[in-house]
């Protein structure tokens, strides 16, 4: 399936996004009259979560190691969550809002999840990587990509459009709120936005192309920074590829990875990674 899933990266890249539907099948279903989790597509990386109860503040914990914890902004319908950490037992956890930071627990479930590949919960959109076929942010990415030559030309391409037609909003970054979420057409529209608009954007636009690519949010020593980290075929996961260092973004040259392994980017080595989405 990994063989299948790369075979576009043999040859020059082709003006065509592929982009994956999460669907909540009803094969593996499990819920109570105000939850419902949906895990049908689980070996592609992703669970989708649907509350049908009356709170207006809902929470969602996604547990296998690491502990991610999201808002459920929709009601009645479905979101997407990723599941990041592997193969092995997830624990997904649905809360509802008691009053301030009091949450009681809604429901409750443990899911055994085996990927079909290290890539695929890094190829679909989710809640932080919101896109689907009709986004803007894909038909600039089919634009952006036709005709580069390797999967490198087409983070190169996709990097340099967002630099160069984007600029920082100080003033969302300073009145931001807990549990923002980005928009990557709005950002488009705008051109302009946080890290955090910059980051999900570029990570939709490579998605789009079959790239896989994380989001990743984590530390450079004290300070807490976002990055972005690729798959490239001939040099395997590439760390922080696309990294910003408080005040701009910047691009790595991978060329120096060694074939198969993990390099890190951005010059520095003191990335810890925190979440990737």
């Amino acid at each position: 399936m990994v063989l299948a899933a790369l075979c576009l990266w043999c040859g020059p890249m082709a003006a065509s996004a592929m982009v994956r539907t999460p669907i909540a099948s009803g094969t593996a279903s499990y819920g109570n009259t105000k939850v419902t989790v949906d895990a049908s597509n689980a070996s592609q990386g992703y669970v989708m979560v649907k509350y049908k109860g009356s709170n207006n503040k809902i929470k969602v914990q996604i547990t296998k190691g690491v502990t991610y914890t999201y808002d459920l902004n929709a009601r009645d319908s479905y979101e997407v969550f990723p599941l990041t950490e592997g193969d092995g037992s997830y624990s997904i956890k649905v809360f509802e809002n008691i009053s301030g930071n009091q949450y009681s627990q809604a429901f409750s479930q443990s899911i055994n999840v085996t990927l079909e590949n290290e890539f695929t919960p890094f190829l679909y959109p989710n809640q932080y990587v919101n896109f689907n076929q009709s986004s803007n942010a894909v038909a600039v990415s089919d634009q952006l990509s036709a005709g580069a030559a390797d999967p490198m030309g087409v983070v190169t391409s996709i990097y340099n459009y967002v630099v160069d037609n984007l600029t920082y909003d100080y003033e969302k970054a300073a009145t931001v709120q807990s549990g923002y979420l980005p928009n990557v057409d709005l950002t488009l529209a705008t051109q302009k936005g946080i890290c955090f608009d910059y980051a999900s954007l570029m990570t939709a636009m490579l998605r789009a192309q079959d790239i896989p690519t994380k989001l990743v949010i984590g530390y450079t020593g004290q300070l807490y920074h976002a990055w972005i980290s690729v798959y490239l075929p001939e040099q395997g996961w590439i760390d922080n590829i696309i990294y910003f260092d408080g005040q701009n973004w910047s691009l790595m040259d991978p060329t120096f990875a060694s074939s198969g392994g993990r390099a890190h980017g951005g010059g520095d080595s003191s990335y810890q990674a925190k979440y990737s989405y």
